[in-house]
């Protein structure tokens, strides 16, 4: 359930992100917002309280993911503009690392011949690392460059990153500054 949680929730960042959606369902996603804020933060709490070492799983990786998974939400009550912030909520899908135990594939790794069920597993597991990926690097992208520059939207950003990091780019998003170098003579 909480894996459905995290990729929901990832879900209404991408959507808010697109200007058609967010004016239609503002108020709705607002909502949904909200609710996975709530739910992140009770978990939080949760595992804050059954951990034997509160401050060891504060500082670990887990525990600094899940706080600023809901870090900007709340942030945005107090301070006006933060809401850009929770594009930071996609490193909380790194959590799901932690349901692949790496001895499985380091055992299977050692062997030439795999399964065909492991080596879907690798690919599965690979789509969804160039997943985190590309949802990181475009939304990085859309806060970074923003409208001006043809970053519409998170999906548009996360098109970016898979155009470039698939090929060499493909041009129909690019950013407008000029260039400092000169330009090369006609060959």
């Amino acid at each position: 359930m909480l894996i459905a949680a995290i990729i929901l929730s990832v879900t209404v960042v991408m959507l808010d992100s697109v200007a058609t959606i967010h004016q239609a369902y503002e108020q709705a996603l607002y909502g949904v917002e909200w609710f996975f804020t709530m739910l992140f933060t009770i978990e939080y709490l949760v595992r804050l309280y059954a951990s034997k070492s509160r401050v060891r799983y504060i500082f670990s990786f887990y525990g600094i993911i899940d706080l600023l998974a809901i870090m900007p939400t709340w942030f945005s009550i107090f301070v006006p503009g933060t809401q850009y912030l929770l594009v930071i909520r996609f490193f909380r899908v790194l959590r799901i690392f932690r349901l692949f135990k790496p001895v499985k594939f380091v055992k299977e790794a050692e062997f030439v011949k795999a399964s065909i069920i492991a080596s879907g597993r690798k690919i599965v597991f690979f789509l969804f690392f160039v997943l985190v990926t590309v949802s990181i690097i475009g939304s990085l992208m859309y806060l970074i460059e923003g409208e001006e520059n043809g970053f519409t939207s998170i999906p548009k950003g996360g098109y970016w990153a898979i155009v470039t990091i698939t090929t060499v780019g493909y041009g129909d998003i690019s950013t407008r500054r000029p260039s400092l170098a000169a330009p090369l003579p006609p060959c």
